[in-house]
């Protein structure tokens, strides 16, 4: 498994533009709870229990984050949590379908908008993996301007900088 800070410098390494980052900011969560909202819709039965795949899913994710890093993992739970709650709470709404579908279409539109102006490709497309960590990534930039995990904050700047070079 990589470490959070290969995961966050190769990230990062295509999102050094500020108006970039600024769409993943509105991009991110717009795709985030339209795949909420799609997932909420299905319920497994789980030893006689019904589950949410979005519950599932969720709760991979928040495992994957906490291996990475505990302390960031947890922000992230923090953070992002409202947002699958609000998603879930849609779960029975008539025009559940189309709602996700366009939020999800809208969210990726902001974001080849951001790749417009960082003149590089998403992280996704040379590993799919980086789909799972663009939500960590903007908790991270949180904590990063607020001063928290400065050193983590300083290698992955440094990494990430080192790596957008060799793509040049």
């Amino acid at each position: 498994m990589k470490s959070i800070t290969e995961q966050l410098s190769q990230y990062k390494s295509v999102h050094l533009n500020k108006k970039n980052v600024a769409t993943h900011f509105v991009g991110v969560p717009l795709i985030l709870w339209s795949l909420a909202l799609f997932l909420s819709s299905f319920q497994l039965p789980i030893w006689g229990v019904e589950v949410s795949l979005l519950g599932l899913v969720v709760a991979c994710t928040y495992l994957y984050y906490i291996m990475l890093k505990p302390s960031l993992g947890l922000v992230a739970i923090c953070l992002l949590s409202p947002l699958f709650y609000h998603a879930n709470s849609f779960q029975d709404h008539p025009y559940l379908y189309g709602i996700a579908i366009s939020v999800f279409l809208i969210g990726w539109a902001i974001q080849f908008l951001g790749h417009h102006y960082e003149k590089a490709k998403p992280a996704f497309v040379d590993d799919i993996a980086q789909l799972a960590i663009g939500p960590l990534f903007l908790v991270s930039e949180i904590c990063f301007a607020l001063n928290l995990f400065k050193e983590l904050d300083e290698r992955v700047e440094s990494i990430a900088q080192e790596k957008r070079k060799l793509l040049m």
